[in-house]
């Protein structure tokens, strides 16, 4: 900020003050002006980077909802089949005939689990360029437990989702199926519920992660910035 000062001679009191005034409000006018030039490119930073979590919040419950479908879907044939084995062993049916029938749906025994694509850029920017600091403290709350949950969720996917999965038994199996060896029906039914649980426990973290997550979305319009 430059003030240039008046050059001209003060022949009294009067003057003086009429000049010290004049400064003064020459001062707070430049510092208003300041002040209000940061507060808008504040509150457009911001407004653009609710904008951005936004959407990719968004994008990201889409995903989720479309991994949860398909993983649905692959859990209902699962299902199915453990219910042909489970009758069947019920029912004493020979041990041969129950091979027979899971060989005939041997392209069923599948562990198709659909992971969404979690994205955080928006939510990086935001910390990298400090507007994230510019949202109302609200709208900067639930962004914060938006993106804590898909973090949570990504790293449940990469190292907790598995677990439940015997992977040697499952591959034995599945060669079995594929060359026509012989099963043993009650472990090709162990299997299947290892399976059936994994995808049901998928199911459930991304069912309770999009729900925590879905208030975070649209919050921009109201949100704004928070100070300058």
């Amino acid at each position: 900020m430059h003030l240039e000062l008046p050059k001209v001679r003060l022949e009294s009191f009067k003057d003086f003050a009429k000049h010290y005034l004049m400064i003064v409000l020459s001062i707070l006018t430049a510092l208003g002006l300041e002040a209000w030039i940061e507060h808008a490119h504040h509150s457009h930073a911001a407004g653009e980077a609710s904008r951005r979590m936004d959407e990719e919040l968004a994008q990201v419950i889409d995903a989720i909802g479309r991994s949860t479908a398909i993983n649905q879907n692959e859990l209902v044939t699962l299902r199915s089949l453990d219910a042909m084995v489970t009758s069947a062993l019920a029912a004493g049916v020979d041990g041969s005939e129950i091979n027979r029938r899971i060989h005939a749906r041997s392209t069923d025994y599948q562990l198709n689990a659909n992971w969404p694509t979690l994205s955080t850029v928006a939510w990086d920017v935001a910390v990298a360029d400090q507007s994230a600091g510019w949202i109302d403290a609200g709208a900067l709350q639930r962004y914060s437990e938006a993106y804590t949950a898909e973090r949570e969720l990504g790293t449940w996917l990469q190292h907790d989702s598995t677990l439940v999965l015997d992977a040697p038994h499952l591959v034995d199996t599945l060669t079995s199926l594929q060359t026509g060896h012989p099963l043993d029906p009650y472990g090709f039914l162990l299997s299947l519920r290892q399976m059936e649980m994994m995808l049901a426990s998928e199911i459930s973290h991304l069912q309770s992660t999009a729900r925590r997550i879905a208030p975070a979305v649209h919050v921009a319009g109201a949100a704004g910035a928070g100070s300058a």
